[in-house]
């Protein structure tokens, strides 16, 4: 039986690419970020693309490359920060994949996004403001498509990917050979 696809929805700046980078290697499937997908359709940065052309035109692109890429099995998709917003992309996401909200207040995305000058949704006067809107819009969506909630307020990459591990160990999603073990406590004397 082929293997469902793993999605990770959440705002922007939450770690959806990175997380999914190091869990598509750990798991041995091919990674696919949909705003990479769009932006090798356009033939261009979706930032520049993005003012002339619109956001409605931007959604209709997400949700073919949304649609396209939960038919696709054995792999993990990062999903831009809206996607939710679109109920094709939410019920594609939930009926054909598990997917992963990876949870971040905007006070958190703040600090890691104030000097990000690539996010077309930020460039505005009160960034912080703008996160705290998207947040309050987005994060009942987020929770509605998601089989899993990840918080995000530990630092680190590994910390996170052994939280999702974890939990599709626990789903019976992934062989429990996949997932490594934390370091045995009786190596470390201490």
């Amino acid at each position: 039986m082929p293997q469902r696809p793993i999605s990770l929805v959440g705002m922007p700046g939450c770690g959806k690419s990175t997380v999914g980078r190091h869990l598509a290697r750990q798991l041995g499937r091919r990674f696919i970020d949909s705003d990479t997908e769009i932006e090798r359709h356009i033939g261009m940065p979706i930032r520049e693309w993005f003012p002339v052309h619109g956001e409605d035109a931007f959604r209709d692109l997400e949700e073919r490359v949304i649609d396209e890429q939960t038919q696709q099995p054995g792999i993990v998709l990062a999903t831009g920060g809206g996607a939710v917003l679109r109920p094709a992309n939410r019920d594609a996401l939930h009926d054909r994949s598990h997917v992963f909200y990876l949870r971040s207040t905007p006070e958190e995305l703040f600090r890691r996004l104030r000097h990000d000058q690539q996010r077309p949704l930020l460039q505005v006067a009160d960034p912080q403001k703008r996160l705290r809107e998207l947040y309050r819009e987005r994060d009942p969506l987020y929770r509605r498509v998601a089989h899993f909630v990840v918080e995000t307020a530990r630092p680190s990459v590994p910390a996170l990917l052994g939280m999702v591990l974890m939990q599709l160990e626990l789903a019976g999603l992934v062989d429990p050979g996949q997932v490594p073990s934390p370091i045995d406590a009786h190596d470390h004397p201490g």
